[in-house]
């Protein structure tokens, strides 16, 4: 064992691991990217984690840079879960769901406590969160910090106030303070006070592009834009959404208190396939106007995929389908009101002639397993089968779609490979599947090509290439080159004004360049590694 791991087992309540076999198993994540840290940490409370901070901190004081890299499960599929100094598995035993408030609808959790865990212990208070994420298995801390976006919204709007572990190892409490509360922290002589005092002059030095960003409503977790949304007219301020997509670059998030909403227990579904991706778009919106707790559409050509892997889908069979299928779900309190829905989209689609299906006569598992459609291709598919998560969550305007359409359709011509697609049409997020590989140099030539003219894309279109998911390490490259000069200094300054040191996930959410990557790169992809 090294002398830091020595040093910090001497120190912390939980435990620090340099064994190569531990480091070698943090060494990924859901990405295609593979980064072994020098020592692993187990913080088994808070106070661990502020004390590793401050280790670090008092290194890179004496020019020894040591950096942290918090982590989940590592599902992360961006490489912000991975880094070269110290890996800090939040899981192990900072996990619990710390109280229920049910007569205030709140629950306060540890951030590295599971969604799956946080939803059990909500239900048996008849309550649950207000949007779900698709894949139940990832911490609240992970989400928040890649700004993971569920089934109507982001998951962090849920958020009521969050405590977070900062680059020296002080601890904030995030939420809404007035003007007057303000002014007390400018007045700290703490770290706390000087990065209110540096991001008030920060915003003030770039107070054009600040009040931009604010007025742009588009869901972006490129770099730092919700520097827009911190501080209100009446001036009060709110440090939350800078830390919702930091990635763990600003500051840790230690534990969190969620809004609830109430729980239904039964949910109504249906199917529908659209002739069209077009056809598809604009049922959607009018399927959105009843409110369903879900909607997306999946291109026929990932569901005949699924067909050539030898799995067979009960609601499709083994037809073959050319267009785009659409499944809805209500989740209403009153199943009254779900049927009621539901009886709306049969009328809506009886006059466009196309036909329904839905759980008055079919299993709720047959459509939940279309929902959860990329989990079903990623444990069918062989291991060189497995889809790269290169172009995922990105979000185009409704205005916009055709016209990004056709620019895929030229992509896809252009580059030689298929890109299906899921869409969310309740939050308009996006993401295709092209069927390229890590083991071949011209696939791995071809991932960088399709990432920058996919984000070039997006940018034509004034979308987002980074929504449900940061930039992290993969998407940094074609994304951080989307954006002018001037965001990239507003958003390197917010950085250094959290992270003096670069002591907090260097190489995640800033400028980098394809060599840095490529130096990273997997040299293969298989099923283990997209499973959560």
């Amino acid at each position: 064992m090294n002398k830091i791991a020595t040093y910090l087992n001497q120190h912390l309540l939980g435990e620090a691991s340099s064994a190569k076999s531990v480091r070698k198993r943090y060494s990924r994540d859901g990405s295609i990217l593979t980064i072994t840290p020098e020592i692993v940490v187990f913080p088994r409370v808070t106070s661990d984690i502020r004390k590793v901070a401050r280790f670090t901190w008092q290194l890179a004081e004496k020019g020894h840079v040591l950096s942290m890299t918090p982590r989940g499960f590592g599902n992360d599929t961006s490489g912000g879960a991975i880094g070269k100094g110290i890996a800090i598995d939040m899981t192990a035993y900072l996990n619990d769901v710390v109280t229920v408030a049910s007569k205030e609808r709140l629950v306060h959790v540890q951030a590295g406590a599971s969604y799956e865990k946080i939803l059990e212990a909500l239900r048996w208070q008849g309550l649950t969160l207000p949007s779900v994420p698709r894949d139940t298995h990832m911490t609240v801390g992970g989400a928040i910090s890649a700004h993971v976006v569920g089934s109507i919204g982001p998951l962090a709007a849920a958020i009521d106030k969050m405590e977070v572990v900062l680059a020296n190892g002080d601890i904030i409490e995030t939420g809404r303070i007035d003007r007057r509360e303000v002014n007390k922290k400018l007045g700290l002589q703490t770290f706390e006070g000087e990065i209110y005092r540096k991001l008030s002059g920060l915003i003030e030095d770039h107070e054009a592009l600040v009040d931009r960003l604010a007025v742009d409503d588009t869901i972006d977790s490129l770099g730092y834009k919700s520097i827009g949304s911190i501080r209100q007219k009446d001036g009060s301020i709110d440090l939350t959404p800078l830390f919702i997509g930091s990635q763990g670059t600003l500051g840790i998030i230690s534990e969190a208190v969620l809004k609830t909403s109430f729980y239904s227990a039964n949910q109504t579904y249906g199917l529908i396939v659209a002739e069209t991706s077009e056809m598809a778009r604009d049922l959607g919106d009018r399927l959105r106007e009843l409110e369903p707790s879900r909607l997306i559409a999946i291109d026929g050509e990932l569901l005949n995929r699924v067909s050539l892997y030898g799995k067979v889908l009960p609601l499709i069979g083994d037809q073959q389908l050319g267009g785009t299928i659409i499944l809805i779900s209500f989740n209403d309190l009153n199943d009254r009101a779900q049927q009621h829905k539901l009886k709306k989209v049969r009328k809506l689609i009886e006059k466009m002639n196309l036909p329904l299906i839905d759980s008055t006569d079919h299993n709720d598992n047959e459509f939940k397993q279309l929902f959860d459609i990329e989990n079903v291709l990623t444990r069918t598919a062989e291991d060189d089968g497995v889809t790269l998560p290169i172009l995922d969550g990105a979000f185009v305007p409704r205005e916009r779609c055709e016209e990004f359409a056709g620019i895929i359709a030229e992509l896809s011509e252009k580059q030689h490979v298929s890109l299906p697609a899921i869409t969310n049409l309740v939050t308009g997020i996006v993401s295709y599947y092209p069927d390229v590989k890590l083991h071949t140099v011209s696939d791995k030539q071809k991932i960088f090509r399709l990432m920058n003219e996919f984000a070039t894309g997006i940018a034509r279109c004034n979308g987002a290439v980074v929504v449900d998911g940061a930039e992290g390490r993969v998407k940094s490259q074609s994304g951080w080159s989307t954006l002018d000069d001037e965001e990239v200094e507003l958003y390197q300054n917010i950085r250094d004004i959290f992270d003096p040191f670069k002591t907090l996930n260097p190489g995640v959410k800033q400028k980098t360049d394809v060599r840095s990557l490529v130096s990273h790169l997997r040299t293969s992809y298989d099923t283990t590694d997209a499973m959560s």
